[in-house]
Order: C-alpha cells, then sequence, then structure tokens
C-alpha cells in the first residue's frame, strides 16, 4: 500500500490524537474544523461529546466532494465532575478552580469519537474514571505556571506533567488522552481497515 497517501482524514488540531492513529498504523491526514464547542444546557456529557465528535465529522465532510471524500474521524473529549462539564478552561482562575475541584477526587473523563464514511455516521464513547490525589495550593498555581492545563478539558493533561497527581485509572488510557483506540479500532474495521491492511503504512501529512 502507498504510504504517501491517507487512509482517513482527522477532523481535528490535536497533536495527541494525531500521534495515537500513527501509533495504531493509521496513515492520515489533518483536517481540522472550527465549531463552537458549548454545552447545550441540561446536556449529559455523554451526550456532549458525542454531539461533538459527529459534528467534527460531519462538518469536514460537507466541506468535501468526489474522491476528497476519504473517511473522516472526529472526537471529543471532556471531564465531568458528575453532571457537571469541565472544559477547557477560560483563564488562570478557571483552571485553578478546576483543579482544585477534581483534587482529591475521582471524576470521569468522556470520549466520543465518530467516523463519517459514505453510507453514514457511527460513534462510539469511551468512559474513564481517573482518581486524582489531593493538590496543595502550591502544586495547583506551580502546574498551570507549566502552561499544560491552558487547552486541556478539566485543566490538566494525563500525558503531561499531571501524571505525577494520577493515583488510579479505570478505563482506556488513549481515551483519557483523547482518542479511544479500541472504540476507534471498532469504527475502522467497519469500512475495511484493519491491521493486517495497515502495517508498514502510518504516516501524518500535516
Amino acid at each position: 500500500m502507498n504510504s504517501s497517501k491517507p487512509l482517513i482524514w482527522l477532523a481535528s488540531a490535536s497533536p495527541r490524537r494525531s500521534a495515537l492513529l500513527k501509533q495504531i498504523g493509521i496513515a492520515h491526514e489533518v483536517r481540522p474544523v472550527d465549531l463552537d464547542e458549548s454545552a447545550n444546557a441540561g446536556e449529559s456529557p455523554a451526550d456532549y461529546v458525542m454531539r461533538l465528535a459527529r459534528a467534527k465529522a460531519q462538518a469536514l465532510w460537507s466541506r468535501l466532494t468526489g474522491e476528497q471524500r476519504l473517511p473522516i474521524l472526529g472526537s471529543d473529549t471532556t471531564v465531568a465532575l458528575g453532571n457537571d462539564v469541565l472544559g477547557k478552561p477560560q483563564d488562570r482562575e478557571d483552571g485553578l478552580r478546576m483543579l482544585r475541584a477534581l483534587s482529591g477526587r475521582t471524576h470521569q473523563v468522556y470520549t466520543a469519537v465518530a467516523l463519517q464514511h459514505a453510507r453514514g455516521c457511527e460513534v462510539r464513547l469511551s468512559v474513564s474514571d481517573v482518581t486524582m490525589k489531593t493538590l496543595s495550593e502550591d502544586e495547583i498555581a506551580a502546574y498551570w505556571e507549566t502552561g499544560e492545563p491552558a487547552d486541556k478539558a478539566g485543566a490538566y493533561g494525563i500525558q503531561g506533567q499531571a501524571a505525577l497527581f494520577i493515583e488510579r485509572i479505570a478505563g482506556s488510557y488513549s481515551g483519557i488522552v483523547g482518542l479511544p483506540l479500541y472504540e476507534t479500532g471498532e469504527l475502522l474495521r467497519m469500512i475495511g481497515i484493519t491491521l493486517e491492511r495497515t502495517v508498514g503504512t502510518a504516516e501524518v501529512i500535516a
């Protein structure tokens, strides 16, 4: 198979999602879309991420025609305490507030992945429990100053320095990072993209 040709489009600017696709050998091209990611009133965390994952994939699909229409993956991740969605912090105070709320508690990370293709759009959901140790005010402030929390749901990134704060997880590590690989593999197999077909073809086209 010619590795210069992507198998899919990735409707996301997240370098973490791109790296996870590369990890499982999926040649892809990054094609981010810009959407309003505000949660609707009364929307559950699960419904929120599934709606946005689907919307991202469908928005890119609608912009493409003919041979451009490769299968498209869209994904969205949020952190939740109960039904309270903790998205990306608006500023420093918002980020500190989120970290204080998560400190010493178990929360959920919801990640949805959607695959838009010629026959429709399929969505899968991954939910993981994450337990964070009790953080001191100094730890919270120092972590914010690293710059890592600013663009992360829940104001932390488990794949970065916040790994020091995580006591345990129950669920999908890749889902917590931003793309649940088991569920992604399920969707890709539905359209004939399997490990056997992708060995040696992984490539990211920025």
